[in-house]
Formats: structure tokens, C-alpha cells, sequence
């Protein structure tokens, strides 16, 4: 079992009880847990949820889980309020409870999502990771940016070691105490987890390509990966402009959508034969530029966060990984050599009630009840 506070930054999460109507039978047919097991599935309020063609569930010996285990990993899930949670091997979901089709607020997710978009646009030769902030005329609210944060290049910005240190959008308690004064660190010598960085990097991205970040996410990834939930309209920009000119992009997506996207990512952006996103930038996103602060080894990439194969966690599990996660109970991750894609969720927009653990503890149990030989 990992140290508590590497157990905190990763999962830590917000709960509300859900009760499981389905048997685990039903699991193993592909039910969901608010549905029935023949005719349509029926959510709680009675509303037919849209039939998934573009995934299958496998019993879990199939694919080298078991599912006696699995029943503790569901019982947990039960106790601890686990909203919903999916798990899939190579593309095969082989776990699944809760409201998988209901889309949630991802908060710190929404990076990954933009990496896609960066990665796509890159290959295009619509975005330059070298160009500078001063190259793409990129600026904020009063007084502006200095000279010396002008010349954060866009790469810079992928990995949060901008050195720029200006108000932003969407800032947590933390980030906002933890800021570093503007000027005290050049570009790319110092990682803070920084929203300026995200959110300005939403604005090179629209400022280049033209796009709209919802739309084309919607048309370059979502569409392909014939996500059932996802709704661009319902996605928003949090602007607060007495901070920044720059937005935070908030998306909403549901588990079993996000499992897709997880996929896309273990498969090296692959989807059923077509190659989505380069390989080699999802290779070069996934490599850890930086440790995390606090951590056991814990670094980060292009906005992903990384548990190397010489971290406490990548020791533990025995294999490399990465993942996303952020403080109101959503985590996604991915474990390539076991073809592994996890998604688990605890519900933030009902009562604030943090687990603490219990997230982590559930991707630990579902990890834990592979067959091993």
C-alpha cells in the first residue's frame, strides 16, 4: 500500500452514497449498474440510456481478472460511494458500476483532453512547441507580462515550467498560495502547477489553429471514438477577467466516454486501425519532465502526470503509468504494459464529503485481482 500523502495528491476525492441495482451477473453482460439486464437500460429517473456499440464487456477471466476479486473491488466501491468506475483491458471493459453515462465536470482532466488536440494540430504543422509567447503576441491583463516570461516557449507551457507567474482562471487555494513571485524563475527551470499555463495554452491553441477547442474536440476525437455523451454545448469557458484574459476550458464527459479517451492513449492513439494522435507525441507527453512536489518520484509530462517505473507507485504496481486526476473525485489511468485504462469517479457535485483514500484504494483492488501465473 502506498504513503498516505502520495494517496492524497493522487485520488483524493468528494463521495455521495449510490446504491448498486444491478447484480454483478449483470456486470458481466455489460448492464449497467442503474439499468436492467434485457430491454433497454433504464437510468434511475426512468430516461433510456443511449445503447455503447463502440464497447464491449468481457467476463473478467477473459482477460486475465478475476472476478471473485472483483466482487471486493465492487463491495468497496459500494461502501466507500464510489459515483461510478470502469476498467478495461486492451479496450475490453471487464468492470463497471455506477452512472458511467452521466457527464460530470472533469476540472484538472480537461489538460489531457487539450494534449490530444495539441498532438493532432502538431503533426498538421498548425501549432510550434518552439514559438514564444513574444512570437504569438500573447499577453494578459494589466501590467502584462515581463519580458523575461515572454520568452516561455509553448513546450514550456506543456510542461508548467513557464516561469510566467501571473493571475489565472479557475485557481485553487493551493495554487494561489504556493505561486511564485513573477520573475523569480526563467522558463524552463522550475515546475509549478500552473492554471496560467493550461488556460493559455487553450489560447494558442484557438489563437493558431482557427478551431474552437469544444467543437474540434468534439469533431477530432469524440466523434471518432463514437463517444455517446459527450456535448460540446454543455462544455464552457470560465473567464475571470479581473485575473486574466485567458479562460479555463471546462469540459463535461461521462465515465464510460472517458474510458475511450483512456484507451485512445493505451492503444499509443490507435482506434480500430486509424492512427489518431502520434505515437510519438503521446510518447514524448508521457515521459516525465519534472518530479512533483512532495511525491515519491512523481513527475510530469505534457500536462500528464507520470508514476515512472523507479516511484514508490511504480515499484508498488511493478509497472510504469500515467494518470489524472484532481481534488473533486475523478481520476483517469493508464498502465500501458498491462493494457490497462481505469476510470473512477466520486461525486463532487452532490455532498462534500472527502474519502481520502478510498479511490486510490479501489484502482489498487482492481489492479490486485489480475490472475497472475
Amino acid at each position: 500500500m502506498f504513503a498516505s500523502k502520495i494517496v492524497i495528491r493522487l485520488f483524493s476525492a468528494k463521495s455521495a452514497t449510490i446504491l448498486i441495482t444491478c447484480a454483478f451477473i449483470g456486470l458481466l453482460l455489460g448492464c449497467s449498474a442503474e439499468g436492467t439486464i434485457n430491454g433497454p437500460t433504464i437510468d434511475a429517473s426512468g430516461i433510456a440510456i443511449p445503447e455503447d456499440r463502440a464497447l464491449e464487456w468481457v467476463a473478467p477471466e477473459n482477460v486475465g481478472w478475476s472476478s471473485a476479486e472483483l466482487q471486493t473491488a465492487q463491495v468497496f466501491a459500494q461502501q466507500s460511494g464510489c459515483t461510478a468506475a470502469m476498467a478495461l483491458h486492451d479496450g475490453k471493459v471487464f468492470f463497471s458500476r455506477g452512472n458511467i453515462h452521466k457527464n460530470y465536470q472533469v476540472h484538472s482532466i480537461r489538460m489531457p483532453l487539450l494534449n490530444a488536440l495539441y498532438g493532432i494540430h502538431l503533426v498538421r504543422g498548425n501549432l510550434d512547441l518552439n514559438a514564444t509567447l513574444a512570437d504569438l503576441h500573447l499577453d494578459d491583463i494589466a501590467p502584462g507580462l515581463i519580458q523575461a516570461e515572454k520568452q516561455a516557449a509553448v513546450e514550456h507551457l506543456l510542461m508548467s515550467r513557464s516561469g510566467v507567474y501571473h493571475e489565472a482562471a479557475a485557481e485553487d487555494r493551493t495554487m494561489i498560495e504556493t505561486r511564485p513571485p513573477r520573475g523569480s524563475h526563467p522558463p524552463d527551470t522550475f515546475f509549478y502547477y500552473n492554471n496560467w499555463d493550461f488556460n493559455a495554452l487553450g489560447t494558442i491553441f484557438e489563437q493558431e489553429t482557427g478551431e474552437n477547442i469544444f467543437k474540434a474536440f468534439k469533431e477530432e476525437v469524440a466523434d471518432v471514438l463514437e463517444m455517446v455523451d459527450f456535448n460540446s454545448d454543455i462544455c464552457f469557458y470560465q473567464y475571470e477577467w479581473e485575473k486574466s484574459l485567458h479562460p479555463a476550458y471546462q469540459f463535461k464527459m461521462s465515465v464510460r466516454d472517458m474510458a475511450k479517451f483512456g484507451v485512445l492513449y493505451q492503444k499509443n492513439g490507435r482506434w480500430k486501425g486509424r492512427q489518431i494522435i502520434d505515437s510519438d507525441w503521446i510518447d514524448d507527453s508521457t515521459m516525465a519532465y519534472s518530479t512533483l512536489p512532495g511525491t515519491a518520484g512523481l513527475g510530469y509530462g505534457y500536462m500528464w502526470k507520470i508514476f515512472p517505473a523507479d516511484s514508490e507507485i511504480g515499484q508498488t504496481i511493478g509497472y510504469p503509468g500515467y494518470y489524472h486526476s484532481n481534488a473533486d473525485g475523478y481520476a483517469l489511468v493508464v498502465i500501458p504494459d498491462l493494457k490497462l485504462v481505469m476510470v473512477v469517479r466520486y461525486d463532487s457535485e452532490q455532498n462534500w464529503e472527502n474519502p481520502a483514500s478510498d479511490a486510490f484504494e479501489l484502482t489498487t483492488l482492481i489492479v490486485d485481482a489480475r490472475i497472475v501465473d
